[in-house]
């Protein structure tokens, strides 16, 4: 990893950071819109189609839902501590998501009139949940259990298929402890359009929720002209905001974590100590010697890792704030100070005993967070993603009274008569 002062990394590699992602969208678009229309005009036929290319598998329409068979047999390749592992999971996120409920809620605007809201589910969630060199069995938990928390009733999940044509047994188990309605074998974009338009197979869903490549990333992007997205999540980020009191070693392991992602994935540690940033380093090239994704964290590190030393603790939070991480360290001797003045990450963790693998698997936290600066647009997932909210009004004879001159007055004020009329009248009536 280079060490580079703050500097140099305003000069050299900043404005590139707060561009991320979005190149690697623009040159693909045209194919992914390809590949949208076949699913949209040939169903099944295109789907299959693309797995067979993409994912070197050749399946029948009758092969692209996994049968319940299948999904009970995956627990007998499970160890029962990873059965238990996924189980405490699911309840955790369980719980911190239920703390996010909120079903209605009245006020009395004034004398006779009664205003407020109430939340109602989706009906229908479709989740991806990543395959390739990683199986993720936690995105699964991550989205599924917090649609079941909102009340959704149809959750479906599209991973792609591996070498045998089989969905990983820990995916398939995370979906059953979640109560996933159904699971396919399909990723991609054509996964994503599947669920967005229908097959014969597939059914289209209200919303398309889960993290992705850029060809997911960019598919959910275009199918939001039709369909409800949760937000852009790609490529793994983490940023750390360190002083002199934090331990190198546990930011060199933090570093490696989120590196091992895959090549596209970056973290960079943001300091205000030089000799902290030398033994960063260090610990590096020591503890990535023992890791066995070492190629995928060596190629990540050369494009994507960096370290910066800062002038002070203001420069490192300014740095946080405009690239708008999706995962936030801060690691310094009082790092509740730092949070308070963070506006944009997708998560934050708090002080050396928080790595950020508690936010990705056990905590409960969310770990389908905004990429590429959008967490200072968007939240992480949440409740939120699966429910929508109605309003409601309820005026008795005072209430009209207290109301309607202000509405016949604006009404009036903008040209429509009718709606003027519409208040009037009952005025007229009351008389």
């Amino acid at each position: 990893m280079r060490i580079v002062s703050s500097k140099e990394f305003k000069k050299d590699a900043l404005n590139q950071l707060l561009n991320r992602g979005k190149e690697d969208i623009a040159s693909i678009v045209s194919s992914v819109r390809t590949i949208i229309d076949d699913v949209k005009q040939e169903g099944d036929k295109a789907l299959l189609k693309y797995t067979e290319k993409f994912d070197k598998i050749r399946l029948s329409p009758t092969k692209l839902k996994v049968p319940e068979n299948e999904i009970k047999e995956a627990y007998k390749k499970l160890e029962k501590s990873q059965i238990r592992a996924l189980q405490k999971a699911a309840d955790n996120i369980a719980n911190f998501h239920t703390k996010q409920l909120r079903n209605k809620w009245i006020t009395q605007l004034a004398e006779g009139v009664t205003l407020g809201q109430v939340t109602r589910p989706l009906a229908s969630v479709g989740i991806y949940a990543p395959g390739g060199k990683a199986s993720y069995p936690s995105t699964v938990l991550m989205c599924a259990i917090p649609a079941k928390v909102a009340g959704v009733e149809k959750i479906v999940v599209c991973s792609p298929p591996g070498k045998n044509g089989e969905v990983s047994p820990a995916l398939l188990v995370a979906a059953d402890i979640a109560r996933v309605s159904e699971v396919y074998r399909a990723g991609g974009a054509q996964a994503i359009a599947a669920m967005a338009y229908g097959t014969n197979t597939v059914q289209s869903v209200d919303k398309i929720v889960g993290p992705g490549n850029v060809f997911v990333t960019t598919a959910k992007l275009e199918v939001n002209k039709d369909v409800a997205i949760d937000f852009p999540a790609g490529p793994s980020e983490v940023l750390i905001i360190a002083d002199e009191t934090a331990n190198a070693s546990y930011i060199a392991a933090d570093i490696l974590a989120q590196s091992e992602h895959d090549q596209k994935a970056w973290a960079i540690l943001l300091t205000t100590s030089e000799t902290l940033a030398l033994k960063v380093k260090n610990e590096v090239y020591k503890q990535i010697k023992s890791l066995s994704r070492i190629n995928i964290i060596k190629s990540s590190l050369k494009k994507g890792g960096l370290i910066v030393t800062v002038k002070d603790i203001e420069e490192a939070i300014d740095f946080a704030n405009m690239i708008a991480p999706e995962h936030l360290q801060i690691q310094t001797k009082i790092p509740n100070e730092v949070f308070n003045k963070i506006r944009n990450a997708g998560a934050v963790f708090l002080g050396g005993y928080s790595p950020v693998p508690f936010g990705d698997y056990s905590s409960g936290l969310n770990h389908v967070l905004p990429t590429a600066g959008y967490a200072k647009i968007f939240s992480g997932l949440s409740i939120l993603d699966f429910v929508k909210t109605i309003n409601f009004l309820q005026c008795n004879e005072e209430g009209y009274r207290n109301l309607k001159e202000a509405a016949v007055t604006i009404a009036e004020m903008e040209g429509f008569d009718a709606h003027a009329k519409a208040v009037s009248i009952r005025k007229e009536k009351e008389k």
